[in-house]
């Protein structure tokens, strides 16, 4: 047996989220659907670094999976995407250590989140950026932003629909920029939990709102309840940018925001 690690993109818009799941379209089914019929088998399993929710985009999502076969690794890509929808692409394919594993060899992971402040609705972009037609105040999100930033148990700011029982993770940096009418909200940490991006984005926004100061982060913190923070973000605008296995690469990277 060798491993494989894959990197590929998707459009999460038409999957009920990465995971596999029993009647509905997801990621990982397609992935392994391709993979059975390469090896010839009724079913192939896979690891990804983590799951996505419905209606969530992959730029970059590292899969491993092992294999019995002798191809060439700088062929397995072109063999996945000949079986694969269109809505997935495999950018690449590298032979790793039978050791490696996708998820528990993270050091970090960056998530961006697209928001547009436009007056007018942009039909064409509805699955891939919220619209929210109301002004926003940058100053005051990077405010509670640096707040957020740290080694925290992040309890208020993730769903209550998970088994996970640590919820302490470490954000690196929270970055905050507009262009124009054009929203990019960019996360860096070592983990996250059960949509936390999304919950800590909503409450970003109505801070930028004004429905909410700044401190407001330190109880909401130090509260360790769900109903304390605000809304979570809507899926469409949520983007799994990369992922880093390398501490070095993951430093070098940060030093862009300092």
């Amino acid at each position: 047996m060798k491993r494989v690690l894959a990197t590929l993109s998707y459009d999460g818009a038409q999957f009920h989220g990465y995971q596999r799941q029993l009647r509905d379209r997801s990621v990982q089914g397609e992935v392994e659907r391709a993979l059975a019929k390469i090896h010839k088998a009724n079913s192939w399993p896979s690891t990804s670094s983590g799951r996505t929710d419905a209606g969530v985009h992959g730029i970059s999502q590292p899969v491993h999976f092992d294999t019995t076969l002798a191809i060439p690794e700088d062929r397995w890509a072109k063999a996945l995407n000949s079986l694969l929808p269109d809505d997935i692409h495999v950018h690449s394919c590298h032979y790793v250590p039978e050791s490696f594993h996708a998820r528990y060899d993270t050091v970090g992971k960056e998530y961006v989140y697209r928001l547009s402040t436009s007056s007018e609705r942009d039909v064409f972009t509805r699955n891939y950026v919220y619209h929210l037609p109301k002004k926003l105040d940058q100053t005051k999100m990077q405010q509670a932003a640096e707040y957020l930033i740290g080694t925290n148990n992040y309890t208020s700011f993730s769903s209550p629909k998970t088994d996970v029982v640590d919820k302490v993770r470490t954000i690196y940096t929270i970055d905050i920029q507009q262009d124009g009418d054009e929203w990019t909200f960019r996360f860096i940490g070592s983990g996250f939990l059960y949509q936390m991006v999304r919950v800590l984005t909503g409450t970003l926004i109505e801070t930028g709102l004004g429905e909410r100061n700044p401190d407001d982060m330190v109880a909401i913190m130090q509260g360790k309840n769900r109903a304390l923070a605000g809304k979570t973000a809507p899926a469409c605008g949520l983007y799994l940018s990369q992922v880093f296995y390398e501490a070095k690469k993951l430093d070098d990277y940060l030093k862009k925001f300092q």
